[in-house]
């Protein structure tokens, strides 16, 4: 089960320069902030630098805006950009989901439990299948049928609900749409999709039965941010899991769809938590 923090947690990113990490923890001491738990990454590629800190204070006076305004002072040379997050914050997290209901599932289990601390305030969907799983959880939920004609209106519907739950986050729990470049640019950054990681193989309707078919050696999913390029947008988590002879086609879905909804867990847990940054087309990714 994932370790659930209590502490502030700030993260930063900034160009490579020497100091950047005795910046940050050196504030840190001088300010009373115990550090719990700290990971840095310089990229010698890119030349950027990211750095994630659990702490709690021990200065009873501490405010984030005080915090804030402290900081910069020390930030400033570095060009370093930083939030800082509450203790107790929980993401609100949109599902749109079609009638594929084991990433679902997964998630609402998760949430009940515990092991993901969001809020759920809607899940969206272009079938009403799973309708009745989502009221039992006591969620509202939105059946909006989608045709080619009537794409661009759903679409609409979708980031007006978006709007009105006020989430920060859209999980695309197995919704079997290609999302428009207009709603990719909306979700740019802020939405989470999931696949099987068989692609660009086996493309199209029962892509484990077509890895069957040819006797792959191995089944994955991927979990990545949207983007305008189909199912290649920057990679958060991935899992995989080897099989052979005697796994036949349903066996590689099983196994397909468990993998699909741990990965697709990990993702929604590290982003939430403050692990993932974007670094150009990759992800930089503080996993516990």
């Amino acid at each position: 089960m994932p370790k659930l923090t209590n502490d502030w947690i700030f993260t930063a990113h900034c160009p490579s320069l020497i100091g950047t990490v005795d910046v940050v923890t050196r504030f840190m001491a001088d300010s009373g902030n115990y550090i719990d738990e700290i990971h840095s990454f310089d990229d010698r590629v890119s030349g950027q630098f990211f750095i994630r800190i659990e702490f709690h204070p021990q200065d009873e006076a501490f405010t984030e805006t005080g915090f804030n305004d402290a900081f910069a002072e020390r930030a400033k040379p570095f060009g370093m950009t930083w939030s800082l997050t509450p203790p107790g914050y929980r993401a609100k997290v949109a599902i749109l989901v079609s009638k594929f209901d084991h990433c679902l599932n997964d998630l609402l289990y998760r949430h009940r439990t515990g092991q993901l601390q969001i809020d759920i305030p809607v899940i969206i969907s272009n079938h009403p299948d799973l309708k009745q799983l989502a009221e039992w959880h006591g969620i509202p939920y939105y059946h909006l049928p989608i045709t080619p004609d009537t794409k661009p209106q759903q679409e609409a519907e979708i980031l007006k609900l978006i709007d009105k739950y006020n989430a920060d986050l859209v999980v695309l729990a197995r919704y079997m749409q290609v999302l428009s470049p207009d709603m990719c640019n909306a979700l740019d950054g802020k939405a989470i999709n999931i696949h099987h990681s068989l692609l660009p193989g086996f493309k199209g309707a029962k892509p484990y039965h077509q890895a069957w078919e040819k006797g792959v050696k191995m089944v994955g999913a991927t979990a990545h941010y949207v983007n305008n390029d189909l199912d290649e947008g920057p990679i958060i988590t991935q899992g995989i899991q080897t099989v052979d002879h005697a796994h036949y086609a349903e066996d590689l879905v099983s196994k397909g769809q468990d993998i699909e909804r741990i990965t697709l867990f990990n993702a929604v847990r590290y982003h939430v938590e403050k692990r993932v940054f974007l670094n150009g087309k990759r992800t930089v990714v503080f996993s516990n």
